[in-house]
């Protein structure tokens, strides 16, 4: 018998505060826990929504180092912009925190100071990667290389962006430091471990047994990762960025950000309900649901889990870890070093009133069970297509025709027929099917049940026609239009969910005056903002939220004058209630606001070949390749080189390239055949003062015996000079010293 729950606690993955929001994260994340938090509340559920900045771990310190500046200038920054780009789209967390708060460095650092001092941590002395230039540890992710498995050269030492391979920095082909470009060397550490080992058995009963109803993705992995036998994980790292490690002997150590980051979701609620926190977090009647990205199950289901249990005190475990797979954009995996991204900052700016646009294509096309592409040819035909031309359709109909022939007030239904109630019952279905969906965490399903109403809507206006029976029979019209707007009315409330500003627009045009739907109460003590209306609602809930503190705690003592259950059930418009005024509910994309951000991504892949390219060639500029093959020092040992100067210089006869010099080496007069007669004309050579080799066997050319060779080296334009006496140094110079990065030959 399934297990009913007085309140349901829903987390979403913290960001890091490294960069702004993209659709990816959306898609995976933030998009289908906000369509369940609010179908939730629909139904009165008591519902408390939990999320904040992820602002430790390597990546706000590559950003800062890169940038010039502090990681608390990284966070500061992008918290905001990712706050408020949430707020932009409609996504209103209860409580939206840092995890650079004072409540989350006490709560983190009392929650590893609990399992140590109850020994739960396991102590180990480790060889880690360091810098020998710069002088520090090296994280994962300040180290690159080649990608052993596709060959990429810019892979991360725990990821490569470009395959989504999962590496260790020993996997790495040539791996450097991020920081220096030097080559890591190893030095031993000592570090905290989570024995995960030991909580594998409870872990295959609680996750294998207890929780198969968990999506095939999360199941799948975490089996995986349990049939390969868990290892004890690092708790520390060698940072000097994030939460200190609170033990004596652990200067210059914090908590990974692993270990940090989950316990948010707790100091968050701490934050938001100091009184009452407790019964969402240690309560057997609390529901808790993680919604996270694929990339985050195994800390959200086997790391964070056996943390709580470790700790006991009665934490509640999750429920379901709902996780989506990746989204790509225009067939490319998304990246952020490479801003290959549509980023929610810049499209809010971008596209002002059409932010449900992007919840709906992403829910549409959510990346449930593979990876899915977004491209913005898909984004205009579903919002021409499906928005514009089936719900904003028949919901303009509907109203136009109610304005026209009844002065926008709901007429009566004088003159029912069977198509009429056939049509209304239609909608009970999908809204069952609707529901079951949205709480087995098919949002994708669920929105097309949605629609579904919407092609209920509109197939029925479409055959009744009353634009042609008002010529003959306004009672009949005004069933068939009493019919419609009931329709309109349910859209408003299952599209709710999904396009919560169409929604409300809708009621608008309907003049449906609606409570918002939050429910939860605020603890003994704590604020409490009574919410009545929508548009009223969400303004409060901007302002309580970019206010301090950052937080806002919604009353249940609200007389909504609509519910969930309302839904195709019952009269939501009576006859003779007065319609609002009338507007689209959505407007058509033109191409060229489509061709303008193709020409925008064109614009960053044209800027990441030109930057791929240029470091290629600076890579390949520091990395010649020997041009012949080595020799040992007593090879080069074994040379008689010697300075001489020219005597004599005669072209030999019949050739092209050949000069036959006498030349003075201080002991000796000989003679020397060299080809550098294109170079050099025999006037220019007379006294010239040259290097050369005197040992080497002599050799006749074209008649005359050769005892030498001139010592020249190949320019970078291919024409050959001498090597000096000046740069050769002595009579017996080092090789350092013919060295003059030349080819000498």
């Amino acid at each position: 018998m399934e297990k009913k729950f007085k309140r349901t606690l829903v987390t979403c993955a913290l960001p890091y505060a490294n960069g702004p929001v993209h659709i990816g994260h959306l898609a995976g994340v933030y998009v289908p826990a906000d369509i369940y938090v609010r179908y939730l509340r629909m139904k009165g559920e008591d519902v408390l929504f939990i999320c904040g900045s992820d602002e430790h771990g390597v990546p706000i310190t590559i950003k800062a180092r890169k940038e010039g500046v502090t990681p608390q200038d990284i966070v500061d920054r992008y918290h905001n912009i990712i706050k408020n780009s949430f707020l932009g789209l409609g996504i209103n967390f209860d409580i939206y925190s840092r995890t650079s708060s004072k409540v989350h460095e006490k709560n983190a650092s009392e929650f590893f100071r609990k399992l140590y001092d109850d020994e739960k941590f396991i102590t180990k002395e480790s060889e880690q990667f360091f810098d020998p230039e710069a002088k520090v540890f090296l994280a994962d992710r300040y180290i690159t290389g080649t990608c052993p498995k596709c060959g990429n050269p810019n892979a991360y030492g725990d990821q490569c962006e470009k395959c989504g391979s999962t590496l260790s920095p020993d996997e790495l082909i040539e791996p450097k430091s991020a920081l220096s470009g030097s080559a890591p060397v190893k030095v031993k550490t000592k570090h905290w471990y989570l024995p995960l080992d030991q909580y594998e058995p409870w872990l295959r009963d609680w996750i294998l047994e207890q929780h198969k109803e968990w999506k095939s993705n999360v199941y799948g992995q975490c089996k995986s990762w349990l049939d390969g036998g868990l290892q004890p994980r690092a708790v520390s790292r060698d940072l000097d960025w994030g939460v200190p490690v609170p033990v004596e002997g652990a200067e210059g150590k914090v908590l990974y950000v692993w270990f940090d980051a989950p316990i948010g979701y707790v100091s968050n609620t701490q934050e938001l309900l100091p009184q009452s926190w407790k019964k969402w977090w240690k309560s057997d009647e609390s529901r808790l649901i993680h919604f996270i990205g694929k990339d985050n199950i195994v800390f959200h289901c086997i790391v964070f889990p056996s943390m709580l249990k470790a700790y006991g005190d009665g934490y509640v475990l999750p429920d379901n870890v709902p996780s989506n797979e990746f989204l790509n954009l225009e067939g490319d995996k998304i990246s952020t070093s490479r801003n290959w991204a549509v980023w929610l900052n810049e499209y809010l700016k971008e596209f002002p009133g059409q932010e449900d646009v992007l919840r709906y294509v992403l829910c549409a096309n959510a990346p449930e069970t593979k990876d899915n592409d977004f491209t913005w040819k898909d984004f205009q035909q579903r919002n021409n297509s499906e928005l514009v031309a089936i719900f904003g359709n028949f919901v303009n109909r509907a109203v136009v025709l109610t304005q026209k022939y009844f002065g926008g007030v709901v007429p009566q239904n004088l003159k029912p027929e069977d198509v009429d109630r056939q049509a209304l019952e239609e909608i009970l279905p999908s809204k069952k099917a609707l529901e079951n969906y949205i709480e087995t965490f098919h949002f994708r399903e669920a929105l097309k049940e949605a629609m579904n109403i919407a092609r209920i809507g509109n197939k029925y206006i479409s055959d009744t026609e009353p634009w042609k029976v008002a010529k003959t029979d306004m009672d009949r019209t005004a069933s068939i239009l009493y019919t419609s707007l009931q329709i309109c009315a349910d859209l408003a409330i299952a599209f709710e969910p999904f396009l919560p500003f169409s929604a409300e627009k809708l009621r608008g045009i309907l003049n449906m005056d609606v409570a918002a739907g939050f429910d939860h109460r605020a603890g003994e003590g704590e604020p409490t903002v009574n919410f009545f209306k929508p548009g009223e609602a969400r303004a409060l809930h901007t302002v309580a939220c970019n206010s301090m503190p950052e937080h806002v705690v919604i009353s249940s003592e609200v007389e909504k004058s609509l519910s969930w259950n309302d839904l195709g059930s019952v009269e939501l418009l009576a006859p003779g209630h007065k319609l609002g005024e009338n507007t689209l509910l959505f407007a058509k994309i033109e191409d060229a606001v489509v061709d303008a951000q193709m020409a925008k991504l064109a614009a960053i892949k044209a800027a990441n070949a030109a930057a791929a390219a240029a470091k290629a060639a600076a890579e390949a500029a520091a990395h010649i390749e020997p041009q012949k093959p080595e020799v040992e020092f007593d090879d080069f040992g074994r040379m008689d080189i010697r300075t001489a100067t020219v005597l004599a210089a005669e072209r030999v006869p019949k050739t092209d390239k050949l000069l036959k010099l006498t030349i003075d080496t201080g002991i000796d007069q000989r003679t020397i055949v060299s080809g550098i007669a294109e170079y050099y004309s025999p006037e220019d050579m007379l006294g010239k003062q040259i290097c050369i080799l005197a040992n080497l066997k002599p050799r006749s050319i074209r008649g005359i015996e050769s005892k030498g060779m001139i010592l020249m080296a190949k320019q970078g334009d291919g024409r050959m000079r001498f090597i000096t006496p000046a740069e050769a140094g002595t009579a017996n110079p080092s090789p350092d010293a013919l060295v003059n990065g030349a080819q000498i030959g």
